[in-house]
C-alpha cells in the first residue's frame, strides 16, 4: 500500500520544471494548470511508494522541495482533477505519470489493463473509453529518475561543425549497428558505449562519412498491444520522455548512468571528428489515440499537450498516423520542445536534429504554417539556429506534404530525389529531365526562395523501406515476420528484382552481377550528386532485411548490421569508401550555390552542361523524350560559383558522368571542342572501361551502368 507522508515538502520553486537535485532537498515542479492536486511519488528499492502533496502553486506550476531525496531516486506524479473526456479532461490519480522533464527513466512498460486511463477489463478487451479506470498503474509503468547534474569530463570536446556542403549523413540505429560487431565486447553491444567503442568509431571514420544520424534515442516504449501480442517497437518512434536517453541503450545502468554513457558516446565520436544528429519525434507521443495508455501528458494537461478535435474533445486530431498529434502550437508544448532541444545541444552536445513528420510541428490550429510559432522560435533561437536542422517535410494530414517549403535554416529529406533515382535505374522514369534536377541540387524546389543546394538531403534508402540490396532484389515487400499478414509497409517501392524474387536468386551469377552493378550505380549517383547525401547504414556492404520494408518491430538479425558482409561483398565497401573520398577531395560535387548553366567567365565553359549520347548538348526535344534512358552530366571545376573563406576562387578538376539505365549497351560520343581534349576513366560501375579516351570518340557503355570520367585538357 502507498504511504502518504504527513510532513509537508518545503515550498521549493516553480522553475525549472522537472526534478532539480540538491544535496539538501530535491525540487519537483510540474506544469498542470487545471489540476486540483499533484502528488510526487517516491519509490524505494522494494517498490514501496511514498506520496508527497506538492503544496505550492505559482502561476500554473505545482512545486515543492523534498528533503533527503538523492540522485537515482525513482519517482512519478499523480495528478488529481476531473475526468471528463467530452471536455478534453482526463485526470486520473490512479495512474502514475512520467515527468515530462525527466532527465532519465527507469524500467519498461508492461502490457497490463492498468496502464490505460479508461476502464479496460483485460488486454483482449478495449473497454469503455468514457469511464475512468481505477486500477493502480505504478507496478506496470516506467519511473522517472532524479539525476545529479554533476560535471562531465568532456576532455576539451569541441563540436566538429562540418559545413553543410561537406556533410555526408549516415543513418543508423544505436542497438542495431553494434549488436553483431565481433570486435566490440558482448556487454557493450547495442549500447551507447558500443557505438562509442574504438572499433565502431574506426569503421565510421574509415568509411568516410562526417555525421552520424541516430534513429530515436529519446526514452520510448513499445505500444501495449504490440507487447501483448509478443511484439515490440524496435525503431523507437514512440517517445515517452523528451529529455531522457533511452535506458535500454545503456550498458551502465538506468538510474542516471544512461546520461553519462550517452555523453561518453558523443565525446568519442566528436574526438574522431564525427557529428551526432538525433532523429527526434516531437510530433506525437507514446500515448496513442483515445484508447491508448495514460503514461504522462494525457494525465497532466491533455487538451493543452495534444490537438483535440474542437467538435469532440474526447477525440484527437491525428496528423501523424499514430493516434495523436503533439500540440507544439500551445505555449506549454512549444516551451517543452524548445527546452528539450536546447538541453540536447547544451548539456548533451549533439550537433543537430532530424525532425520526424516535421509538418505536424508547423501546424497551428489545423493548417501547416511555416510562419507559425515553432518555425519562428527556432529561427530566432541563438543556440538552435546554429545547429543542423533536417525536416522530414510531410505528415499524413491534409496539406502535409511540404517538400521545398521549409524556411532558410532548414534542410529536407528530398523524396523527389529518392523517387527519381530509383525510377531511372529501374528503367521506369519518363525520360531524364527530372533526374537532371535531382543530380544538380533540386533547384526547382529550393532556388526560388534563395535556399542553397544543401537544402536537399539526397537519399535513395532510409530506415523505413527497402535497404539498397533489397531494392534491387525484390519487386514486392515481404513483411510477414511483422505479424500483420503483410498489410503494413508501403507498396510504392519503385524496386526491381532483376529477374527473380529474393536474395536467394543471387545464386544465379548473371542476376547477382546485375544486382551488384545496380547497387554500385545507386551509390555512385547519390555520392556524385549536388546536395547532402544520406547513406543508410549497411548499404555500403550489402545489408538485407530479406524484403521487409517496415522492420519497425524486428529487434533481431533482420535489422542488425551483419559484420560478415564486408568479407562477402568487399567491392561494395571499397567502392563506397572510394566515392566518399572522391567527394571529400572535389568541391565540384559539393556545390554551395546552384548551377546556372552559363559560363562563370565570359567565353568559358558552362558551370554545368548536359549531354545526349550523340555527344551534343541536350536539345529541348530530348529533354522531353520520355524514352531517353541515358544522360551525360559535365561538371566544370573552373565554374564553381562560391568562394573560399578569404574570397578566393575555388577551382577543381572537371568531370563527365554518364548515367545509362538502358537494357542494352550503348555507344556514346565524348564531348569535344571546348569541353575536353581527352577523358580519363575514374570509375565504371560495369568495370568494363579504363584508361584514356580522346574527345570526339565513342565509348560503349555497358547496359545499366554509370561511368565517371576526368576531363583532360
Amino acid at each position: 500500500m502507498p504511504r502518504v507522508n504527513d510532513s509537508t515538502p518545503w515550498p521549493g520553486h516553480w522553475s525549472p520544471l522537472g526534478a532539480t537535485y540538491h544535496p539538501e532537498a530535491t525540487n519537483f515542479a510540474l506544469w498542470a494548470p487545471d489540476a486540483e492536486q499533484v502528488e510526487v511519488c517516491l519509490f524505494a528499492e522494494d517498490d514501496t511508494e511514498t506520496r508527497h502533496v506538492l503544496p505550492n502553486r505559482t502561476f500554473d506550476v505545482r512545486h515543492g522541495a523534498v528533503p533527503g531525496v538523492r540522485a537515482g531516486q525513482r519517482y512519478g506524479f499523480r495528478v488529481h482533477g476531473p475526468w471528463d473526456p467530452a471536455k478534453g479532461q482526463r485526470f486520473n490519480p490512479a495512474k502514475l505519470l512520467v515527468d515530462p522533464y525527466a532527465r532519465a527513466v527507469d524500467g519498461e512498460l508492461v502490457a497490463h489493463p492498468a496502464v490505460f486511463g479508461h476502464d479496460r477489463p483485460s488486454m483482449d478487451e478495449g473497454g469503455d473509453h468514457a469511464v475512468r479506470g481505477n486500477a493502480d498503474s505504478a507496478p506496470y509503468v516506467p519511473k522517472s529518475v532524479v539525476v545529479d547534474p554533476e560535471p562531465f569530463d568532456w576532455r576539451g570536446d569541441a563540436a566538429p561543425r562540418v559545413p553543410w556542403a561537406e556533410t555526408v549523413l549516415y543513418e543508423t540505429h544505436v542497438r542495431g549497428f553494434t549488436m553483431r560487431h565481433p570486435d566490440i565486447p558482448a556487454e557493450l553491444r547495442g549500447t551507447y558505449a558500443g557505438l562509442g567503442h574504438p572499433a565502431a568509431v574506426e569503421y565510421l571514420t574509415d568509411l568516410g562519412i562526417t555525421t552520424v544520424e541516430l534513429m530515436p534515442v529519446h526514452q520510448f516504449v513499445s505500444e501495449p498491444d504490440f507487447l501483448h501480442r509478443g511484439s515490440l517497437n524496435y525503431w523507437g518512434y514512440n517517445t515517452l520522455a523528451f529529455f531522457a536517453p533511452h535506458n535500454a541503450y545503456a550498458s551502465s545502468g538506468a538510474r542516471g548512468q544512461q546520461v553519462t554513457e550517452f555523453k561518453g558516446m558523443v565525446r568519442a565520436l566528436h574526438e574522431a571528428g564525427l557529428e551526432v544528429i538525433l532523429d527526434v519525434v516531437y510530433n506525437h507521443t507514446a500515448e496513442q489515440g483515445d484508447g491508448g495508455p495514460m503514461l504522462s501528458f494525457r494525465g497532466i494537461a491533455n487538451d493543452a499537450y495534444y490537438h483535440v478535435d474542437p467538435a469532440d474533445p474526447s477525440q484527437y486530431l491525428d496528423y501523424t498516423g499514430t493516434g495523436n498529434t503533439f500540440r507544439v502550437a500551445h505555449p506549454a508544448g512549444l516551451g517543452l520542445v524548445m527546452d528539450s532541444l536546447r538541453y540536447w545541444v547544451g548539456e548533451m552536445r549533439v550537433d543537430g536534429f532530424r525532425f520526424d513528420l516535421a509538418s505536424a510541428l508547423a501546424r497551428s490550429m489545423h493548417d501547416v504554417d511555416m510562419l507559425g510559432s515553432f518555425m519562428t522560435v527556432i529561427g530566432q533561437d541563438p543556440v538552435l539556429r546554429e545547429v543542423k536542422l533536417i525536416a522530414e517535410p510531410w505528415d499524413v494530414g491534409p496539406g502535409g506534404y511540404q517538400v521545398g517549403e521549409f524556411p532558410h535554416l532548414w534542410t529536407e529529406w528530398n523524396d523527389k530525389y529518392r523517387n527519381a533515382v530509383r525510377d531511372h535505374w529501374r528503367g521506369a522514369a519518363p525520360g531524364v529531365r527530372d533526374l537532371a534536377y535531382r543530380l544538380s541540387g533540386s533547384s526547382d524546389l529550393y532556388a526560388d526562395d534563395r535556399r542553397r543546394p544543401y537544402a536537399s538531403i539526397n537519399f535513395v534508402t532510409a530506415h523505413d523501406g527497402f535497404t539498397m540490396r533489397d531494392l534491387v532484389s525484390y519487386d514486392h515487400k515481404h513483411n510477414e515476420a511483422n505479424g500483420e499478414d503483410n498489410r503494413d509497409g508501403t507498396d510504392d517501392n519503385r524496386s526491381w528484382n532483376h529477374g527473380a524474387e529474393g536474395i536467394e536468386a543471387d545464386g544465379d551469377p548473371a542476376i547477382r552481377e546485375l544486382r551488384l552493378r545496380q547497387i554500385r550505380n545507386l551509390l555512385a549517383t547519390m555520392l556524385l550528386s549536388t546536395g547532402v547525401p544520406m547513406l543508410l547504414s549497411g548499404d555500403e556492404m550489402g545489408r538485407t532485411q530479406r524484403g521487409n520494408n517496415n522492420a519497425y518491430c524486428q529487434d533481431n538479425e533482420i535489422s542488425w548490421m551483419d559484420w560478415s558482409l564486408p568479407e562477402q561483398y568487399p567491392e561494395l565497401l571499397r567502392l563506397a569508401q572510394r566515392l566518399l573520398r572522391f567527394r571529400r577531395q572535389h568541391p565540384v560535387v559539393r556545390q554551395r550555390r546552384f548551377f546556372e548553366g552559363v559560363p562563370v567567365v565570359e567565353g568559358g565553359r558552362k558551370d554545368i552542361a548536359w549531354f545526349a549520347p550523340s555527344g551534343r548538348e541536350m536539345t529541348d526535344a530530348e529533354w522531353h523524350d520520355g524514352s531517353l534512358r541515358t544522360l551525360g552530366m559535365y561538371l566544370n571545376g573552373e565554374g564553381i560559383r562560391s568562394r573560399g573563406v578569404r574570397g578566393e576562387r575555388i577551382v577543381d578538376e572537371s568531370f563527365l558522368v554518364w548515367l545509362h539505365a538502358g537494357p542494352e549497351p550503348l555507344d556514346v560520343t565524348l564531348p569535344a571542342g571546348i569541353w575536353a581534349s581527352s577523358y580519363e576513366v575514374i570509375l565504371d560501375t560495369a568495370e568494363a572501361l579504363q584508361g584514356d579516351h580522346p574527345a570526339g570518340t565513342t565509348v560503349t557503355l555497358t547496359d545499366r551502368s554509370c561511368l565517371l570520367l576526368r576531363v583532360v585538357g
